[in-house]
Parts: C-alpha cells; sequence; structure tokens
C-alpha cells in the first residue's frame, strides 16, 4: 500500500524502505566542455540575444532566479540559452530537470537545444528530462517504484476514469441515495484535487469554492478516504497522486537526498501557473532554490479554477536563501506599439502586479478598436463580414482569431459563418481521450496492464454482449480473487452469467496473456487490442469507419514509444486535441478561421484578434465577480487576450443580450456595459467606433430639426 498518499495536511513519510539501492543517475555530475570550436559557436548563439535576454542566461547557476517575462519576450527562447549555457558550463544534461504545463513545450525546448548544440559541435547531447509536471513525475515514480511500495505495473487514470471510480464509490456507500441532493462524482473529484493541490483544509475548500456541497463534509472525507484505499488497492494513481507521492517522497531523507543529487538545476517554465503543491514540490527538490530558475508572468496567471496561485510569482523572492535575483523581459517582439499601449494600461490598473511596461520597436501600427453594436447577432454578423474583408485584403483565415470568454459564447457566430460558408476551427471543446472509441481501447491496454485496475475492466467488460454494470462488477471481484500472484486472468476462468458472453470470453483472455506480458513493440500491441476491438465497434457505432481512423492513428502514435507504460502515462497526461468525427468537413481550401476560448489562446499569436463580448457579466463573468481575487484574474484574461494580436485588435461590445427567464412586461433583453477593466481614463488609447456607421441624410437631418416631441406629456399619460 501507499502509505505516502494521505491528505495533504498530514505528512506521514513512508516508514521502512526496501533493502535494494536507490535509483542513481549513471551520469557523472559534470559533462566534458565544449569541443575546440564550439565556443565560439555558442559565442554567436548568445549574440542573437537582446541584453535582458543575455542578463538571465548569464545569471549565476547555482543561485535562485526569478524571470519575470512579459507576453512576447522570448521567454521559450531565453530559456533555451540558458540551458545551453548551464550544459557549456559543465552541468551535466540529465542533472537538468526542464518542467514546463504542456508536453509540446518541453518537445519544443529539447529539440531546440538540442539543435542548438548540435549546430555548435556537441551533437551527442541529450536532455532527457524535460517535460511536463505529471509526465516527469510518473517518470520518478516507475524509477522509484519498488522503494515506495508501488508496483512498476501501476496505471495512470485520467479525469474520467478518476470521477467514475468516485461514482462507484459513492454508489458502495449509499450517498447516491440520500434523501437531499449529494455532489456529482465530477464534482467530488473537483474537491479532491483542490484540497491535494492547494493544501487547504476540506471544509475550507467546500465553503470557499462549493457552498452548494456545505454540510457534507464528513460523508466527503469518508468518500475520499475509501477513494485512496482503492486506488493503491487497484495500483492505479490519478493526476494528483503523480505530484503528491513525488512530494512525499522528498520527504525521506534518503529519497530526497539520492533526487537532489541527482538533479543539480531545475528550471521550471510557465511559473505562473503553478499551484501550492508544485511550488511546495519544486523547493523540495531544490532547498532554499538553489540551482533554482523560474519564468512566469503573472499578468498572464488565468488557471485559478485548476488551483494556480498567482502568488507563487510573488512569494518565491522570500521563500529563497538568499533572496532570489530577480530579472525582467520587457521588450515585446509580437506586437505594434499602439497595440502594447493599450494592454499596458489595461494590466497596470491591477492592485497587485510585478512592475514592467513592454515596449517594441515597431512604431507603427492601428489602435485597438472598441466597435460598439446592438446585440450578439449584429456581432455574428460584424466579425464573419470582417472576416471576410480581411481575407479579401490579403490575411488567410487562420491568421485572424476570434477569441471569447467562454465556449458557449461563440454559438451565434458559428451559426453566422456557416451561412457565410466561412470554414472555421474551435479550440476548447471535446478531447481526444473523451471519445468513446478512445477510451474502449486504451482500457484494453490498461487492463492487459494492470488486472486489478476496475474502472477499466468494468469498461472492457461491458464490452462483451450481455453483459451489464452488475455482471461486470461480480466478473472483476471473481477475476481478483482467481488472479492471486498472476499477470492475467486464467484463460479457463468462466465469467457469470449471462450465457452468451461466454463464447466470446477466451479470445478477451487471450488477448489479455498476450498483452500482460507482451514480446512485441507497443504499436504492434494496440493493432492485436484493435484486431480484437473492430467487431465490438462496428457494433456499437454507426460511424465505426470514421472511428476506426482515429484507433490507426493510434497506434501509429504507439510505434513511436519506448514502452507501453510511456505510451499510456503520456497519452493520458496530455493527449491529442480532437478526433476525426469532429473535423470539419472536408474541404479543397485548408484554410479556416480560429475560433478559441481566452484559456486555450494562451501561449498563441495571429495577425489579427478579435475578443466577443467584452462587457460586464461576460468580461468579468458574472459568476466571477464574489471577490478581488476572482476580478482580477478576469483583469488578466483580457491582458492575455488583448496581448495575442500582432496587427489589429477589436474588442467587441454588444449592448444588448436575450434572456429566457424575464416578468411578462420585459423585452426579454438586457443592457451591458462596456468591461469595467476599460475605464474612461483608457479610451483615447483604443478608437472607438459604432456599427453599422451609417449617417443620416440631408433630408432626414433637417426632419429632426423641425420635429417636436411632447414626451413629458407621454409619461404623464401612462397614470391617466
Amino acid at each position: 500500500m501507499l502509505r505516502a498518499v494521505r491528505s495533504r495536511r498530514t505528512r506521514v513519510p513512508i516508514n521502512s524502505l526496501p533493502a535494494q539501492p536507490l535509483v542513481t543517475s549513471d551520469v557523472s555530475p559534470t559533462t566534458p566542455l565544449p569541443p575546440d570550436g564550439a565556443a565560439d559557436a555558442l559565442a554567436r548563439l548568445y549574440a542573437t540575444l537582446n541584453d535582458e535576454q543575455r542578463a538571465v542566461v548569464d545569471a549565476p547557476a547555482d543561485l535562485p532566479l526569478q524571470v519575470i517575462a512579459g507576453a512576447g519576450t522570448g521567454k521559450t527562447n531565453t530559456l533555451v540559452h540558458r540551458v545551453i549555457r548551464l550544459i557549456e558550463r559543465g552541468v551535466a544534461p540529465d542533472a537538468i530537470m526542464l518542467l514546463t504545463f504542456s508536453r509540446r513545450a518541453a518537445e519544443e525546448m529539447r529539440g531546440r537545444v538540442m539543435r542548438l548544440l548540435a549546430s555548435a559541435g556537441m551533437p551527442e547531447i541529450r536532455l532527457d528530462w524535460a517535460g511536463t509536471f505529471h509526465a516527469t513525475g510518473a517518470q520518478l515514480l516507475r524509477d522509484y517504484a519498488g522503494v515506495i511500495g508501488l508496483s512498476p505495473n501501476f496505471t495512470i487514470a485520467d479525469r474520467d476514469d478518476s470521477a467514475d471510480l468516485l461514482g462507484l464509490l459513492r454508489h458502495e456507500l449509499g450517498l447516491d441515495e440520500t434523501a437531499q441532493r449529494f455532489p456529482t462524482r465530477q464534482t467530488c473529484l473537483a474537491i479532491y484535487s483542490r484540497v491535494v493541490n492547494t493544501g487547504a483544509a476540506l471544509q475550507a475548500v467546500v465553503a470557499e469554492h462549493f457552498p452548494w456541497c456545505a454540510g457534507w463534509e464528513v460523508q466527503l472525507k469518508r468518500l475520499f478516504a475509501n477513494y485512496v484505499a482503492a486506488k493503491q488497492a487497484d495500483q492505479v494513481l490519478d493526476y494528483d497522486d503523480l505530484l503528491l507521492i513525488w512530494e512525499r517522497m522528498l520527504d525521506v531523507p534518503l529519497i530526497a537526498d539520492d533526487l537532489r543529487a541527482r538533479f543539480s538545476h531545475v528550471l521550471v517554465d510557465e511559473y505562473q501557473d503553478t499551484n501550492r503543491l508544485q511550488a511546495s514540490l519544486l523547493f523540495a527538490m531544490r532547498p532554499h532554490g538553489q540551482g533554482l530558475t523560474v519564468v512566469g508572468d503573472d499578468a498572464q496567471s488565468i488557471y485559478a479554477f485548476r488551483g494556480a496561485e498567482a502568488a507563487n510569482m510573488f512569494e518565491f523572492v522570500e521563500q529563497c536563501t538568499p533572496a532570489a535575483t530577480v530579472l525582467t523581459l520587457t521588450r515585446n517582439y509580437r506586437s505594434s506599439a499602439p497595440l502594447l499601449a493599450a494592454s499596458n494600461a489595461v494590466i497596470h490598473e491591477a492592485a497587485r502586479r510585478h512592475p514592467k511596461t513592454l515596449w517594441t520597436t515597431r512604431a507603427d501600427g492601428e489602435a485597438p478598436s472598441l466597435v460598439s453594436l446592438a446585440d450578439e447577432t449584429a456581432q455574428a454578423d460584424y466579425v464573419s463580414l470582417q472576416a471576410l474583408a480581411r481575407r479579401e485584403g490579403g490575411a488567410r483565415l487562420r491568421d485572424q482569431a476570434i477569441l471569447f470568454r467562454t465556449g458557449t459564447h461563440s454559438a451565434a457566430l458559428e451559426v453566422a459563418l456557416g451561412a457565410r460558408r466561412i470554414p472555421f476551427r474551435k479550440f476548447g471543446g471535446l478531447k481526444f481521450l473523451d471519445a468513446a472509441h478512445v477510451r474502449d481501447l486504451l482500457a484494453i491496454l490498461r487492463f492487459a496492464q494492470n488486472p486489478r485496475e476496475r474502472v477499466a475492466g468494468f469498461r472492457v467488460l461491458q464490452l462483451l454482449p450481455g453483459v451489464g454494470a452488475a455482471t461486470a462488477a461480480q466478473t472483476l471481484a471473481a477475476i481478483t480473487t482467481a488472479l492471486g500472484s498472476a499477470v492475467a486472468p486464467p484463460r479457463g476462468f468462466r465469467l457469470p452469467e449471462p450465457k452468451r458472453a461466454l463464447a466470446h470470453w477466451d479470445a478477451l483472455a487471450d488477448l489479455l496473456a498476450a498483452l500482460a506480458q507482451p514480446v512485441e513493440p507497443v504499436g504492434a500491441q494496440v493493432e492485436r487490442a484493435l484486431a480484437w476491438y473492430e467487431p465490438w465497434l462496428a457494433a456499437r457505432f454507426d460511424d465505426a469507419a470514421i472511428r476506426i481512423e482515429d484507433l490507426h492513428a493510434l497506434a501509429r502514435i504507439a510505434h513511436t514509444y519506448p514502452s507501453r507504460e510511456r505510451f499510456l502515462a503520456e497519452l493520458t497526461l496530455d493527449p491529442p486535441d480532437a478526433v476525426s468525427d469532429q473535423a470539419a468537413d472536408p474541404m479543397l481550401d485548408d484554410d479556416y478561421l480560429i475560433l478559441s476560448t481566452i484559456h486555450s489562446a494562451k501561449g498563441r499569436e495571429w495577425r489579427h484578434v478579435t475578443l466577443l463580448n467584452a462587457v460586464d457579466g461576460c468580461l468579468p463573468a458574472d459568476m466571477a465577480t464574489r471577490n478581488a481575487s476572482e476580478l482580477e484574474e478576469e483583469r488578466r484574461l483580457l491582458y492575455v487576450a488583448m496581448t495575442r494580436a500582432r496587427e489589429t485588435l477589436e474588442i467587441v461590445l454588444p449592448l444588448r443580450f436575450h434572456v429566457h427567464q424575464q416578468a411578462a412586461g420585459g423585452d426579454r433583453h438586457v443592457f451591458a456595459q462596456r468591461t469595467r477593466f476599460i475605464p474612461p481614463k483608457l479610451l483615447s488609447l483604443f478608437d472607438s467606433r459604432a456599427w453599422p456607421s451609417a449617417a443620416p441624410s440631408e433630408t432626414g437631418r433637417q426632419a429632426l430639426a423641425a420635429l417636436r416631441v411632447d414626451i413629458a406629456a407621454k409619461l404623464r399619460s401612462m397614470w391617466d
């Protein structure tokens, strides 16, 4: 059992360690100095940096460093060159841990480091410890599995599987039959995750973030205790475990010493997105901040709903001994001067921030526009017509992005785009692993990897004809008993009723046995599982021909991985964005307009950006105005949206919104005002206009001049 997995308030170290040696790096603590001629090549690389970036690269290697990197200031390039500088100074690549929040970012930085070093005559250098927090945690837990009591075959449950397990336990505890409404399984998982990641007490989390769940704290605590026990029994880890157990490992002196010896330098990208658990973990890896470099921008901290703490950016310096050096990147390479002037002014209104003002050498460009129009229908018409006009002017559709606070804000626009035959792609929707057919195939692989994992087994067994939830639960219990120390269910094991499933059991048992101790590559294992699953796919889905392409793509992806464990872990932690049945209709022209939530747009940029619904109630969202902290995050969302634009920025202000509930005498509309984050004193930085902008004719002006209406009499007549 994993004694390390406890409530974060209870810090219980692992009490005993096996007599086996700890995992240690086989790389010396320093790497050979660059070959002759490399110094000149590296000097040419560093010469491409500006003075602020060069100061970051040349900062002392072993002292704590915080980099405040504004939007578009080249922070990725700067971080890459700092890694190269560390290696040039003799730090072994395997002693450098580079942590990011997306696999794409990690692979980009790893690839750039290796390419630049190769260009300097050091092609043999690899950077194997560049990855996301969760992927790195998974890799470390496999390294130390035998030390901390984990099975090396542990599997990782994604959010949906974790919620399913909580739902199962919720039912077993009778919490779905209470006289009053008990929180749903998804809400239970959200509460559990926030407690783990923030370190706050359960009661405090419920009171502040889930007040409608107040009164259920005792039952929730019992549910979470059962959840932890079930995961341990099934040798399953959820996302939060990957960080929590990593941190608990560092409570054990022998493990902590081993990890700190392995990794002398830890560099973190997007530090403003870290939560309390991640920040605590970093200081446990590098006590007092020695050898720790963090790069981030408090003005772009927009993930509080995931537990991210903007305060981590402000508290970092004081947490380090000696106090961390703070360097700032302010030269922007993305936006024009007028766009930066408005963006700077918006974020300078923030109650708390690291002082910085972005600047650029691009003095040309248009001021951002504030476009007022009648309602959401007019907004949809305006935005779609503007997209077509820019296209006719030479801008591709994919160079244009339409941003919004939440996914529902684009509904009217999507209808208008369809009517005008403007193709678009929307970001922030359903993910690859949410597709049922993908989840089915991955469940087969996970069940083979770990036959004690009930969630995966529950899903796989219900693929068989006649097997429902009750039969699947009975079968899983029987399989666990029959397993003993075996790695797969015995071939002769008999399923409970119904009998029509018996004919299919041996084929499934053969598949699980073959996959349990595979001798073939990962891609071939996926293809073997797919061969068994394909008949069930055709029976379950009308569009099986489309879905099978996703699974073939999955097999191709699997061929690039060295092990099934790593394939399952990385796919679970950072899945692809979309699946075939969600793609737009194929078109001869592959150009398309970008629609995206602001959260999904972070880290990206476009020539032309349009922001929808920049009014109070939408931005800030009406559900995010309970306290000053939530309002400040909404301000940062506006700032992030504005700093995505390279050339033009349009901020659209619909004046009227349709509502579904209103008194009979109302017109079923409400009026909105410009977002409070652009107060009157900032309007001089924007080009304010209305659409449509038709002026009255000369005849109309003369008629108006001669018109006299007694409005006062009309008002008095209301009470006659």
